[in-house]
């Protein structure tokens, strides 16, 4: 875990990105959340930033970051004998919030007051667009902006400052990247095992999510395990494998320090790919693979994703699939048929990391505006590299059979796509391949221990 200076430290380099502003940060640290009553709730998970600059704390605390003053507050209340008499003894907040070196502390009920008296003042109140409805309901009673306009006056100053710091891992957030990324390795090899023709699709997304609760706090979003891998984010293990298909398993797990990984590999169910599965995954391969050769500080992430989609053009040009020259169609996107997603996104706290504060200010600035052409328009991230910036690596060939339809009958991009080819392959499913990588100073490092992923080594773990 972080030592107390360290979330001090993040809040001092705040202030000083923050330094032509005034006011107070407010950062609501999450309530639970209940499943069908007040009691029984989901797995707690702590706000991202908040856990970022305060450290890991409960429920029902709010922190403050006072940007005049240089002064830092946590409003909360301490557990009642009601609730250690079900919980246990507990930390007090005074506790908790000495772990992230804050010594001023205030019960929640003096918050709205605080609160008033900063606005009375002249002062902004600077809060991040709540992703939640609770946080968006307290926000909107604490500044008395009205609901439904709580997101549009979020703070675009505090946005961009949080983005900054958060983007560029330190080297102790690597080393914990680095951790949960090994969990995620053996979530996948203890599946891996157990893939046979007649196994639950059910099963298998059992044993990788038991897995990561054993090492970790659970997965970091609901496991996408399927044989209908041309969806994109299939929610559903409800069918038994059959041989001949591909079974396409996109997961990961949450570490007790609240980053995460990702992974996705795609396998044969009968143990071996046949020609057409091969020919398409040794495409998807190449392109996962030249983009982490590829990705580097200074580099622009849309030009990783534009080669990735252009490796994925030539090569179903080079099946007949597609035709025409390959820069072209990727210019003009006809590539999106079969890869409609970006080539990755950000990691770090949270899985797809701080989209709740907007995709545009993640992976997107002044220099590079977000492309309007469908395929290259789901790319979360385009900006130019940083040394720290941790990534997903994730190229992908789908045969989507809606969307198939749809363009053949437009006759979409007919100069670019052969459809009588298509059409033979209906029926194929997906194929995606997604590591996690860091980028260093002279390129990138895939982050865990190795996870098989070419033909031959899937083949002989399979076996």
């Amino acid at each position: 875990m972080f030592s107390k200076e360290i979330f001090y430290s993040r809040r001092m380099q705040l202030r000083s990105l923050m330094k032509n502003c005034s006011g107070i940060v407010v950062l609501p640290a999450n309530n639970e959340a209940p499943m069908n009553y007040r009691s029984n709730t989901y797995r707690y998970r702590q706000d991202s930033s908040f856990r970022y600059f305060f450290s890991r704390m409960r429920d029902e605390i709010v922190g403050i970051i006072d940007l005049d003053k240089g002064q830092d507050i946590i409003f909360g209340n301490d557990f009642t004998i009601d609730d250690i008499i079900w919980m246990g003894n507990q930390p007090t907040i005074r506790e908790l919030a000495e772990n992230g070196k804050v010594s001023d502390i205030k019960p929640l009920n003096e918050l709205e007051s605080y609160v008033e008296e900063v606005i009375k003042a002249g002062k902004k109140v600077h809060f991040l667009p709540p992703y939640r409805d609770d946080t968006k309901i307290f926000l909107s009673k604490l500044t008395k902006i009205p609901l439904d306009e709580i997101n549009q006056n979020a703070s675009e100053d505090l946005i961009k400052a949080v983005v900054a710091l958060r983007s560029v891992k330190s080297n102790d957030e690597i080393a914990m990247l680095e951790r949960i990324c090994n969990v995620g390795v053996m979530m996948f090899l203890k599946i891996m095992s157990k893939c046979r023709a007649g196994e639950d699709e059910q099963n298998l997304a059992g044993v990788a999510e038991g897995f990561a609760l054993s090492k970790s706090v659970g997965v970091s979003f609901p496991i996408i395990l399927s044989q209908d891998g041309q969806t994109l984010h299939n929610p559903n293990h409800n069918k038994k494998l059959s041989g001949g298909r591909l079974l396409l398993v996109d997961m990961g797990a949450e570490d007790e320090s609240g980053y995460n990984s990702d992974y996705t590999r795609t396998l044969p169910v009968s143990g071996k790919f046949t020609k057409k599965q091969r020919e398409i995954y040794e495409i998807v391969l190449k392109a996962n693979t030249e983009s982490i050769q590829m990705a580097k500080p200074g580099l622009k992430w849309w030009d990783v994703h534009f080669n990735a989609c252009k490796i994925v053009a030539q090569g179903l040009i080079n099946l007949g699939l597609m035709k025409g020259d390959a820069q072209k169609a990727v210019e003009v996107g006809a590539h999106a048929l079969f890869m409609p997603h970006g080539l990755g996104h950000a990691l770090g706290m949270d899985v797809h990391d701080m989209e709740g504060l907007g995709e545009n200010f993640v992976g997107y600035d002044e220099t590079i505006q977000r492309s309007k052409i469908f395929g290259h328009a789901s790319l979360r991230f385009a900006k130019e590299l940083k040394v720290g910036n941790v990534l997903t690596v994730e190229p992908g060939i789908y045969f989507i059979p809606q969307l198939i339809d749809i363009w053949e009958k437009d006759e979409k991009f007919a100069e670019f796509i052969n459809y009588t080819k298509v059409r033979e392959y209906i029926d194929f499913g997906g194929i995606r391949i997604e590591d996690d990588i860091v980028i260093t100073h002279n390129g990138c490092r895939v982050l865990g221990n190795p996870l098989p992923k070419t033909v031959e080594e899937i083949e002989a773990l399979l076996s």
